[in-house]
Parts: structure tokens; C-alpha cells; sequence
């Protein structure tokens, strides 16, 4: 059955080429982002999974009004197993792509797959054919090696099609986490093909905590001249920015070899304009700091020592100073003794003969919405990491290797 199973999927480069080309033909670029969402290519997915032969499908619609239709749709597709009360495996990918970006870096069209046979090895390129049609469709072929040759994976398997990843996911799994909860029980295991390394080693089981946060000085716009007549906020806010890095780090020193780097990172980043001439005392600074803190501390704590460096800086310098809250995720970590780290190990090692390692990342990934509601998820795929690039291109090899993986995880006994 396991031979069948990975030479259907060894013989269908033609359909992943043509499934790619058509999703590539269809920008689904978030309203934020400039585009009309995700609609049209879940309506051809939708239509093209039925002519395939995978029909049990539902739609769960998050409500846009700012995107096409009205809507931002979250596709999934059921192939039901040998045993429906084993612990069931999702594949979640994602719908949505980012825009092309500077069109004029580009070789061809970003939206006209191109297939090419030189190194680094036979591929595709175009917008979105790796982040995250190559698990999309990795995922697909997977399910039909099921259907096409009649036979049942060991586990029910599936796939989950979720729009808005690309920009937090508000109207894809976490809209889904709390409308439509139900829909994943304790036991359920997923696989998230979007995020991994060039010699597929690392499943990453865990994600440090993500603070954005933005930081406003106030103080007193006054003439270069006569710097005792104002507040200066610039001065107050580059003590405050030098004060949270390192002060933070100080305190939060503890490290993890998960990790990589294996210690949380308190980095100023992003600083707004303030004055626009040389010779006046800035009245006002606005500055911001991206965190991304090992799990074993809460952001609550992060922010009471945030709250006590500002008292300090505050009371010195004579400003007031206020901060807003741009984003806020807390992951729970998946065990690397869960099942789905271990089912999954097993097919890494028999598809691509290397040794994996679990591994934990300092970026944020829709497994976190899931692994708060202790659903047991890996994030994991091999990939070239072309992803949001011109030139984005996906190789053949890894996105037929990948559904092989897929194969062998949903037939695992």
C-alpha cells in the first residue's frame, strides 16, 4: 500500500504543475494589503478538489466587508480514515499571498507560472508557488495518492485551507478558533507546511512570545538655542529605547537551547519622524520595539518591568510617557514527544534520509492559535526559504518529497 501510495505521488509532477499554475493565476492578496482576498482561488480550489474526486468539503465564511464577496473564505476537505476515532491530522495552509513587490525585479509575471530546469534543480517560480502553494498543493496530492488509488489513511485526514495568514490571521484560524472551535477535538494533531529549512531538519515545536509594542514621549517643543525652555523627548525617548534593551535582557536572561538564538530578544527597531528641522527640541518622540521572549516568561512580567523603567525615565527627564500595545501573541509549546513530532520524524526520515531536530523559533506561525487551545501542532517543510522574495520559486523535488511526508503520516498506524 506505501509503494502505491509514494509512486502515485512520484508520477504526478504534471498535476502539481497545473494545480500551481491556476492558484498562481489567482492573487489573493488581503484587502491591507491592496488585493480583494482569497475568494477567487477558493472558489477554483473548491471546484478543482471536485473535479478530482475529493468532494466532502465545507466552508466557513469569516465576514470582510472590505474584501471581495464580503467575505474571507476557510476551506476544508475531509478524507475519512480506516479508524475515524484514531487522533484525526489536519494540513493547514494558507490561501493568501503577499503582493509581488517591485514588479521590475522580477524575470516574468509574478502571477504567470514559469518552469525552469536548471539549478538549483526543476522548478516554478512565480508569487506564491512556495509560500504556501508548496504545501497547499503538497497537501492535496497527498489526499488524492488516497483517493485515486481507493485506499483509506490509517487516520482521518484533513485539509485546511485558511485565508488572512499573511496578516494575522483575524478572519482565517483565529477566526475559526473562536467561531467554530468545535471543529477541533483534544486528540487532533496538525501539521503546518509553512515554515523549515533546505535539508528538511528542523520541526519546529515551539515559539517564543511576540510583543510589538509602540512607545510615545511627550515632552516640550522649544528652540534649539534655548534647550532648557522645552522637554526634550528625543533625549528621553533614546534613554528609554537603550534603558528597555538593555535592562530587559538583564533581567530576562535565561536561555534555551530550543531556540535559536536561545535567549529573548528586546530589539528597538522602527522610529517615527518628529521635528522636521535640525534646530528645534522635538516636543514629541514615538519609537518601536519588537520582543520576542522565551516562553517561560509571561508578558505580564515583560510589562511590569516595562512599566518600571518608564517611572524611572519619566521622573528624570520630566516626560510623560505612553505606550500602545501593537501586537500580542503567547504560544504554548508542542512537546517533542507528541505524537504528531514523533509520526512525523519517522516520515522525514524515510522520504529525505536525514535526521531531524525539534526546534523552536523566535517568529510566530498560525500553529500558536491552535497550540492555545492544546491542539498539538509541528510546523515543518523543506523549502529553499524564497518565500516573499522576487522570484519566489519552489522546487519540484521538495514539493513532491513534502506530500510523500504527508502520505506516510496519514497511513502511519
Amino acid at each position: 500500500m506505501k509503494e502505491k501510495l509514494l509512486n502515485w505521488i512520484d508520477n504526478s509532477a504534471g498535476l502539481a504543475i497545473e494545480l500551481e499554475t491556476e492558484l498562481t493565476k489567482r492573487p489573493a492578496i488581503s484587502p491591507e494589503s491592496g488585493g480583494e482576498g482569497e475568494l477567487d482561488k477558493c472558489l477554483f480550489l473548491e471546484e478543482w478538489l471536485k473535479q478530482h474526486g475529493i468532494t466532502q468539503l465545507e466552508r466557513f465564511d469569516a465576514p470582510d466587508p472590505n474584501a471581495k464577496g464580503g467575505i474571507r473564505p476557510n476551506l476544508i476537505a475531509t478524507i475519512t480514515g480506516e479508524d475515524d476515532t484514531k487522533e484525526r491530522l489536519w494540513i493547514m495552509s494558507h490561501l493568501d499571498v503577499v503582493p509581488p513587490g517591485e514588479e521590475k525585479l522580477w524575470e516574468s509575471d509574478p502571477w504567470t507560472v514559469v518552469y525552469k530546469d536548471d539549478p538549483p534543480g526543476p522548478r516554478l517560480i512565480g508569487r506564491g508557488v512556495e509560500d504556501n502553494q508548496q504545501g497547499l498543493v503538497s497537501s492535496v496530492l497527498a489526499a488524492l495518492a488516497f483517493t485515486s488509488q481507493g485506499i483509506k489513511p490509517a487516520r482521518t485526514l484533513k485539509l485546511l485551507f485558511v485565508s488572512d495568514e499573511e496578516v494575522g490571521s483575524a478572519y482565517g484560524i483565529e477566526w475559526l478558533v473562536t467561531h467554530h472551535k468545535d471543529l477541533f477535538k483534544k486528540d487532533d494533531m496538525v501539521l503546518v507546511p509553512d515554515g523549515g529549512d533546505p535539508k528538511a531538519i528542523f520541526i519546529e515545536v515551539a515559539e517564543k512570545n511576540i510583543l510589538w509594542v509602540k512607545f510615545t514621549t511627550i515632552g516640550k517643543q522649544a528652540h534649539g538655542s534655548k534647550p532648557d525652555l522645552g522637554t526634550n523627548a528625543l533625549l528621553a525617548g533614546s534613554e528609554l529605547a537603550l534603558c528597555l534593551h538593555f535592562e530587559l535582557s538583564a533581567e530576562f536572561y535565561e536561555h534555551d537551547p530550543l531556540f535559536d538564538p536561545d535567549y529573548s530578544t528586546f530589539q528597538p527597531t522602527k522610529k517615527e519622524a518628529n521635528v522636521p528641522n535640525i534646530n528645534t527640541i522635538p516636543g514629541a518622540d514615538v519609537f518601536y520595539m519588537d520582543m520576542r521572549v522565551l516562553p517561560i516568561y509571561s508578558t505580564e512580567s515583560i510589562f511590569k518591568e516595562i512599566d518600571n523603567i518608564i517611572e524611572i525615565i519619566q521622573e528624570k527627564h520630566g516626560v510623560k510617557i505612553e505606550y500602545d500595545i501593537i501586537q500580542k501573541m503567547e504560544s504554548k509549546p508542542t512537546s517533542p514527544d507528541a505524537l504528531i513530532v514523533k509520526i512525523l520524524d519517522n516520515a522525514i526520515r524515510e522520504v529525505y534520509a536525514v535526521d531531524p531536530k525539534p526546534k523552536g523559533i523566535g517568529g510566530g506561525t498560525v500553529a500558536a492559535h491552535l497550540r492555545n487551545i492544546e491542539i498539538d501542532c509541528a510546523v515543518w517543510t523543506k523549502t529553499d526559504q524564497t518565500l516573499h522574495q522576487p522570484n519566489e520559486y519552489v522546487l519540484l523535488d521538495n514539493l513532491l518529497g513534502d506530500a510523500k511526508v504527508m502520505a506516510l503520516l496519514a497511513s502511519s498506524k
